[in-house]
């Protein structure tokens, strides 16, 4: 214990000094110790977020079956009825094999979009609060969010990736992992788009309501569901603008790369988006698509440190 000494020398001890005043010796004060900032403690977060993501939907088997109802109606029943309309302008193609990357697509798209949905739901219960005020920084909760959904919105694209030989695509190692690259790509800037409109909404009618009225034009102006060739110009404006047709065409251009359809059929259903007379590369749209999940990312950022 700690000593003071009085005027006249004497060495007096704090319980004999609080005593003199008439007051109790009470406990000394115990220090609190916040943990060091860093980019560890940072990755520490990021793993306890995405840890987080991955277990909610592992859990909620209802929500994985929904997700995936959609796509496989479309890819299937839609698919096949479509087809027999157009079976004869495109001899020797199932038209499900062309509706298969836009089916990947949705997949993954919604089940990004809904992954970055439940931070309204965090924010309604007061979760969230509790995971702005840890001594972390908001820019790892927001990455780790991210890249959750992403490799939620992933695995649910791989179980449409294993009906590939039901639609005629085949199961090459090569073509396999390039569309596994790629749906995550799309899946993380999907993600980082949905966290920044969540960001500051406060209750899920208004995201989901926000969400199919951004998610549904990107979808029917991507070529997911029909050909990008021939369109008036006006339409093929539209879908060169939409950034998700550069996440649906790399897919189809994998996917045809290892078919062996006539060139009169790949032209009708695989041409390509171009800029003009300039036709936009793979690697190209690969950089666009990355470049605007980084974007985004960085706005869903700062959108975290501007909440409350």
């Amino acid at each position: 214990m700690a000593e003071r000494t009085d005027g006249t020398g004497a060495a007096t001890t704090e319980a004999t000094v609080a005593a003199a005043m008439g007051a109790a010796p009470g406990p000394r004060p115990v220090g609190v110790r916040v943990a060091a900032r860093g980019p560890a403690h940072d990755l520490r977060a990021v793993k306890v977020v995405l840890h987080r993501e991955m277990l909610r939907f592992v859990n909620d088997r209802t929500r994985m079956a929904s997700m995936l109802l959609q796509p496989v109606l479309w890819l299937f029943v839609m698919g096949t009825g479509l087809g027999s309309l157009v079976q004869n302008s495109i001899p020797g193609v199932d038209f499900r094999t062309f509706m298969y990357p836009g089916m990947i697509s949705m997949t993954v798209i919604m089940t990004g979009m809904f992954s970055a949905g439940s931070i309204v739901w965090d924010r309604e219960f007061g979760f969230l609060r509790e995971m702005l005020v840890a001594p972390v920084s908001r820019g790892a909760i927001v990455v780790g969010k991210c890249l959750g959904g992403a490799l939620v919105a992933t695995g649910q694209g791989v179980v449409i990736l294993a009906m590939a030989g039901l639609v005629g695509v085949p199961y090459a190692p090569s073509l396999m992992l390039t569309l596994l690259a790629e749906m995550f790509l799309a899946a993380f800037t999907i993600t980082a788009f949905g966290v920044t409109l969540a960001a500051r909404m406060r209750n899920m009618q208004t995201f989901f309501g926000l969400m199919q009225m951004a998610i549904m034009p990107m979808m029917f102006l991507s070529g997911a569901m029909f050909p990008l060739a021939g369109l008036p110009s006006w339409l093929h404006l539209l879908t060169v603008v939409n950034p998700m047709t550069y996440a649906v065409d790399p897919m189809r251009q994998a996917v045809f790369a290892h078919l062996d359809v006539a060139p009169q059929a790949e032209a009708v259903l695989n041409p390509g988006v171009r800029w003009g007379s300039f036709e936009v590369p793979v690697a190209l749209e690969a950089g666009l698509v990355a470049a605007l999940g980084a974007v985004l990312l960085g706005v869903a950022i700062a959108q975290f440190k501007r909440a409350d």
